[in-house]
């Protein structure tokens, strides 16, 4: 069986990745034979630069998770990452060659195990990858794997989305999680921080989504995410803030049905916009 490899949002090129390697659940082996002396100084100088950032603009929990990841200087092997994980929080890592469809994704949530693009970018995209790759799927996703309460959320996501999915609402529940484990902040002494993964491994995003004016950071309202457009070729114009992870993991814990029913029959929301109710986070 030839799984079919699957893109979200627009893009000029066909996924990169080969789907012939990988079994009927996307996962696949990680190669780490193939990985050349470029790929893995690729994946160190990312790193470097990413954790030269870190202070001041990153969770603190983040920067306490990061080193359980690992070797800095190579590209890990998921193994030796998962010997520590399991211990940490229960969750393993696996390898997929690119991005995979929801409900493969969500089911692999569920069952506490994350899948990580295991190849790396070309050096001509050290500054800006379309797809996410190893770099962005370890540094910024799995780090914060280490911690209990937010790897608890994360496996909740992936139950969430197996209802979602059955019910029509992947849509609605996509966007909780573009706001939250893409593109989160988090509000902790001194300031806002970010958590996203997606802002924690973008060198230029991580310094805008905590110190720039210019977007809007908004108190999380599930209601109010859901209904939020988003943007998944610029900076966000928008981010949303929680108090910590546990008040997270609370907000998720009720039947999301009769959310959605009300979200569905509710405008969307542009990217930019700002609404009456809207509790903004001062910088």
């Amino acid at each position: 069986m030839v799984v079919e490899p699957v893109v979200y949002g627009a893009s000029e090129r066909p996924p990169r990745g080969d789907y012939r390697r990988a079994g009927a659940d996307y996962t696949c082996a990680q190669d780490y034979a193939a990985y050349t002396a470029q790929a893995h100084d690729t994946y160190r100088r990312l790193y470097a630069r990413q954790e030269a950032l870190l202070p001041g603009l990153a969770c603190h929990e983040f920067i306490a998770a990061l080193p359980s990841l690992g070797a800095k200087d190579r590209i890990p092997r998921f193994e030796e990452v998962n010997e520590r994980l399991s211990r940490a929080s229960g969750w393993e890592i696996v390898a997929v060659p690119g991005l995979i469809p929801e409900v493969p994704f969500f089911t692999l949530l569920a069952n506490r195990k994350f899948p990580v693009t295991d190849w790396i970018r070309t050096p001509q995209e050290f500054d800006y990858i379309v797809e996410p790759d190893v770099f962005h799927d370890l540094f910024g996703h799995v780090s914060l794997l280490f911690n209990p309460v937010f790897a608890d959320y994360v496996q909740r996501y992936g139950e969430g989305g197996l209802k979602a999915h059955q019910l029509g609402a992947c849509e609605q529940l996509s966007r909780l999680y573009w706001y939250t484990i893409e593109f989160g902040l988090i509000a902790q002494a001194g300031g806002v921080r970010a958590y996203g993964a997606g802002i924690l491994s973008s060198s230029g995003e991580l310094n805008y989504a905590v110190t720039s004016p210019e977007p809007n950071r908004i108190q999380l309202d599930l209601q109010r995410a859901m209904r939020t457009r988003y943007k998944i070729d610029s900076y966000q114009q928008s981010y949303f803030v929680i108090d910590s992870f546990e008040q997270l993991f609370g907000m998720t814990a009720p039947d999301f049905s009769p959310l959605y029913d009300r979200v569905k029959n509710l405008s969307d929301i542009a990217a930019n916009a700002l609404q009456a109710g809207d509790k903004l986070i001062q910088r």
